[in-house]
């Protein structure tokens, strides 16, 4: 009895060792943020999220996080970031794409603090050691939102509640860019995999944040006989005109059920708190942050809020489960290019195309993206590279 006692004993030291030690390593860790506006902003509310559930699962102090909000795409994000390193951060992220070479150029003047950066497209290739870039396969989930858009589109048609011939769906995007062009058509695939003769229209802000002009963009997609609204873009602008005029939304990092009850469907985000669990960790452990991170829906890191009943189709949260496995098992692909008339360009398949991975001033395609039946999108490096205009979308402006 003793004898086991003594080696209990010994187990306890030994773990208790282990948690110490463990907590030492993290206890040195400090993280900063720069966020591209504030709690406002359902972009920048989601990476807020993100970071106060990593800080909570790893047990990080209030003094261990530091948070610089609204700041530009300009200088002035070099200098937060030179502000968080003097203050003894030694991991610093920036959230927004535009922030990218401000940062790099932060990562080059602190060699010893690990730079991390959302959204980006250099890393991989400027070879900076201590810079990184990381997104997620957020076209994942909004396929799954897609799904239950057409789902809501079928329910519509067979109540003769359709506004005209054929089901349309309007989405509200920020500029025309290869990520809001890959999740405006992985969403409207999703909805053509269970609506086939669902057709969309886009309008374009110019802005990532904008309420008066992303309800102005909703309220004209509306006028112009949209049955239902989805949006990649940061305001409650378009929700709150959906609600206004009782058309169906499907919105973009977080739910927004309380302000539209009777509208909202679902909502995908990025959930950020594993890539922040992460690069916490490597940092505590000493190893290194990879260059280029992709989540997935496998890793958390492609959630959809719960679906609002009141405003889904009878059937949503079952088709969703069901589709979300088939993602999950391989068996569905977003970019399906093998299915006959799933995506067409100019009436024809799409059977080849070089994207523009390794992205330079004159943004030069350089690697073949379609094989083995789908479109490889975000396998290359994190941020989306889909940029094809596919047949059933019409971009009713392209300025941004």
């Amino acid at each position: 009895m003793k004898k086991f006692v003594a080696m209990l004993l010994a187990l306890t030291l030994c773990l208790s060792a282990f948690v110490f030690t463990a907590s030492a390593e993290i206890a040195d860790v400090k993280l900063g943020v720069i966020l591209l506006h504030d709690e406002n902003s359902t972009y920048d509310l989601n990476f807020i999220n993100g970071v106060n559930d990593a800080v909570k699962a790893l047990g990080l102090s209030e003094e261990q996080v530091i948070m610089k909000r609204n700041i530009p795409e300009s200088q002035e994000c070099t200098d937060a970031a030179l502000d968080l390193a003097d203050e003894g951060c030694n991991i610093i992220f920036a959230n927004s794409f535009g922030h990218e070479t401000y940062l790099l150029d932060a990562a080059k003047q602190c060699p010893d603090v690990q730079f991390c950066h959302a959204t980006g497209t250099m890393a991989h290739t400027e070879g900076v050691e201590n810079f990184h870039n990381a997104f997620a396969a957020i076209y994942e989930g909004r396929y799954l939102a897609g799904v239950a858009a057409g789902l809501k589109l079928n329910e519509l048609k067979e109540a003769g509640l359709l506004k005209g011939e054929k089901p349309l769906m309007g989405y509200v995007g920020a500029f025309t860019y290869a990520e809001v062009i890959s999740g405006y058509t992985s969403f409207y695939l999703g909805a053509k995999s269970v609506c086939p003769d669902v057709e969309m229209k886009v309008q374009f802000t110019g802005s990532w944040y904008d309420y008066n002009e992303e309800k102005n963009a909703a309220t004209a997609l509306i006028a112009a006989g949209c049955d239902l609204i989805s949006q990649h873009a940061d305001s409650m602008g378009a929700p709150s005109a959906c609600e206004d005029a009782n058309i169906p939304n499907v919105s973009y990092n977080g739910s927004t059920v309380e302000s539209c009850p009777n509208t909202f469907i679902v909502a995908s985000r990025i959930d950020w708190a594993p890539y922040f669990q992460y690069i916490v960790n490597q940092v505590a452990n000493g190893e290194k942050i990879d260059a280029d991170w992709t989540g997935t829906i496998a890793t958390g890191s492609v959630v959809l809020t719960a679906v609002n009943e009141q405003a889904a189709a009878a059937g949503t949260v079952a088709k969703l489960d069901e589709v979300k496995a088939a993602l999950e098992a391989g068996t569905v692909k977003v970019f399906d290019t093998a299915a006959e008339g799933f995506i067409t360009v100019g009436g024809a398949a799409l059977t080849t195309y070089l994207a523009d991975v390794d992205t330079d001033a004159a943004f030069t395609p350089d690697t073949e993206a379609v094989a083995d039946g789908y479109f490889h999108e975000s396998e290359y490096r994190s941020a989306p590279y889909f940029d094809v205009r596919i047949d059933g979308i019409e971009m009713l402006n392209q300025m941004f």
